[in-house]
């Protein structure tokens, strides 16, 4: 099942498929930050974040806005692996000049829909930066 899950997301990530990020998301998703201590809970949540990574991490920029973000085409998946329910996606991109090397670890319930989505994130200059950004995102999204 997780390879429909990736093939979804992937959907989502590179293809800007309408609807791909609400469609793999499970009710009671919880989202794991590298930059907030508590779990977030719930799918609205889980959107709210995932959607403003792929403003700052993925270089989209903010959702509605048609200027892309300033590293626009730099994230790029390195590692995939996959097996039963779980899989780990090593990412690289580059903010504010700096490298940013991380993890996304996902796992998916047996109809495919996302249930846990765990973000880790090195080195510490690019936790700093992506902890800024995100802020910036999500501000920028309630407004």
């Amino acid at each position: 099942m997780i390879e429909k899950c990736i093939a979804g997301w992937h959907d989502y990530i590179f293809r800007k498929k309408p609807g791909a990020l609400e469609e793999l998301i499970a009710e009671d998703c919880v989202f794991l930050s590298p930059v907030v201590f508590t779990p977030q809970v719930g799918r609205d949540i889980t959107i709210a974040y995932l959607t403003a990574a792929g403003g700052t991490l993925g270089g989209q920029g903010a959702p509605g806005d048609d200027t892309p973000a300033e590293n626009a085409g730099k994230f790029k998946y390195t590692k995939e692996v996959l097996a039963g329910n779980h899989a780990v996606l090593e990412f690289e991109t580059e903010m504010n000049g700096k490298y940013v090397n991380g993890v996304d670890i996902i796992t998916c319930n047996d109809e495919g829909k996302i249930t846990e989505f765990r973000v880790m994130i090195r080195p510490l200059q690019a936790v700093n930066a992506v902890h800024a950004a995100m802020g910036a995102m999500l501000e920028k999204m309630k407004g």
